[in-house]
């Protein structure tokens, strides 16, 4: 479980097939492996880890489901990924509850200057728009994130200075596409409408 409080941005270091290596600021050591990391919005287990002088580099083996569904597949060296390590219980949760568990991709459309702020404005595939719901939550790219408005499929988020700075959103561009996580609760009350007497 996450809150879509990102605390670092790492970056992917090698692939091979469905396993990756990822550089963090994290203080891992080998007896941290098995602990789940969100990257980039996907919950992953870190397989291996191998501490560096600053940091540590973790191994992380991605289903083909997984790579299907989300942005994984677009992964190459280089790539600087949002992390999160998973809640603690009693630790402080500051965003919303991330499952980590994508439902799937969001393209940007458009990117405009609000202020000192920047709003986003997104396309969801047609599915999972019936979930998303103006001031309610979203995880993109792991991020959570308060939606202002919504239009069928079209909705739109704010990103302030300090969000766009610690996260990779300050390079987004017009066309990128995100993981997108609907907002679990949504999810359930929706389900719950299809049982309806």
């Amino acid at each position: 479980m996450f809150t879509g409080l990102i605390t670092d941005v790492g970056e992917v270091t090698g692939q091979s097939g469905g396993r990756f290596s990822l550089r963090t600021a994290y203080a891992l050591t080998p007896e941290d492996a098995g602990a789940s990391i969100c990257c980039d919005g996907v919950c992953l287990t870190a397989t291996e880890i191998k501490p560096l002088k600053s940091g540590a580099e973790f191994f992380v083996d991605v289903s083909n489901e997984t790579l299907a569904k989300s942005t994984l597949g677009r992964w190459k060296e280089g790539t600087r990924v949002n992390l999160e390590r998973s809640l603690k219980a009693g630790g402080e949760l500051g965003g919303h509850i991330v499952s980590g568990h994508v439902d799937g991709i969001a393209r940007i459309l458009t990117i405009t200057q609000d202020g000192a702020s920047q709003r986003f404005l997104f396309e969801a595939p047609e599915h999972l728009s019936r979930y998303i719901a103006p001031k309610g939550s979203v995880a993109l790219d792991g991020t959570s994130l308060t939606v202002n408005e919504v239009s069928e499929a079209r909705f739109g988020v704010n990103l302030i200075p300090h969000s766009l700075t610690v996260t990779t959103w300050g390079a987004k561009r017009p066309g990128d596409v995100v993981n997108l996580e609907v907002d679990v609760f949504a999810r359930y009350v929706a389900r719950l409408m299809e049982f309806r007497i």
